[in-house]
């Protein structure tokens, strides 16, 4: 399988999101997933552009879909292009709808398109790494190469509020299960909590750091309440606000349990023996380890 890869401004081996970078690349390495990068991409826009310049938020992405049809030749019927990080996964579907709706907004973004010689004919199918690996690759093939069981681990799969909404292309907007089949085939066993699609606040801790706080506050409240060992992510912006903001959280709320936050591609390398180096894991600040063997140690005092 080979798919253009689409990283975004966080997804990179230079970006924030480094640690899903490599996780990402080990991992669907092991599946025999090939990512050809996307050439000469640009920020998407992702969801701030929107608030400040309605036609540059739908122009942005739509250059790049235009790219990736480009990159893959005229002949190609369909291009699947992977996009990690769930603000742009969101903002460049919502790109490709406006034009196959033929909206005016999606018309008038084309026209801008034309008048920078690029076209685009609506071929690409922007897919999240999630999607992948949970309903193309699938829990059986992912268990048959666990060399690590992640028996004990408890974990909360936090799907935030744009990986599945406002449209959900290959899960449930309201009750999404993908990221919990996929670790459930590790080993690991995944928590029935409410804040697994909610807003994490991490694009409002620059603007209104008291308004994300709160929100962060809540998602950690609803995982300690559910005796979550980790929080799972599958967005580099809910990873590294969930990581971060918890130092703060802990100046008014000092019994906050410390709790790792993770990629979910970075859980799927440790069950498969992916050394650490590989998975960006030292990038954690949180360290993922102590968590693995407490639950390995518990597991064990079970049996």
């Amino acid at each position: 399988m080979r798919l253009l890869n689409f990283p975004g401004c966080c997804c990179t081996m230079k970006g924030s999101g480094k640690a899903y970078a490599e996780s990402l690349q080990s991992v669907l390495k092991a599946f025999d997933v090939e990512m050809e990068a996307l050439e000469d991409w640009n920020c998407c826009g992702a969801t701030i552009c929107s608030s400040v310049d309605l036609e540059a938020s739908l122009t942005m992405p739509l250059r790049n879909l235009a790219l990736a049809e480009q990159q893959s030749g005229a002949g190609a019927a369909r291009v699947e292009m992977m996009a990690p990080c769930s603000a742009c996964f969101m903002v460049l579907n919502q790109a490709g709808d406006e034009v196959a709706k033929r909206t005016p907004r999606g018309i008038s973004a084309l026209k801008t398109l034309e008048s920078n010689a690029l076209t685009y004919a609506g071929n690409v199918k922007v897919r999240h790494p999630l999607d992948l690996l949970a309903n193309d690759i699938g829990a059986r093939e992912i268990a048959a190469k666990v060399v690590r069981p992640l028996h004990g681990l408890k974990a909360a799969c936090y799907y935030g509020c744009l990986l599945v909404r406002p449209t959900a292309p290959f899960d449930d907007a309201n009750r999404p299960t993908s990221m919990d089949r996929v670790v459930r085939a590790l080993g690991a066993e995944t928590v029935d909590w409410d804040a697994n699609t909610r807003c994490c606040g991490g694009s409002l801790m620059a603007t209104a750091e008291e308004v994300g706080l709160a929100l962060s506050g809540e998602v950690f409240a609803s995982a300690v309440q559910a005796g979550t060992d980790v929080i799972v992510t599958a967005c580099p912006i809910c990873e590294y606000n969930l990581e971060c903001s918890q130092r703060k959280l802990r100046e008014s709320r000092p019994g906050l349990k410390e709790m790792p936050a993770v990629y979910f591609s970075q859980l799927i390398g440790v069950a498969l023996g992916i050394p650490g180096a590989e998975l960006g894991l030292r990038r954690l600040l949180i360290p993922l380890e102590p968590a693995l063997e407490s639950a390995a140690l518990k597991e064990h005092a079970h049996v």
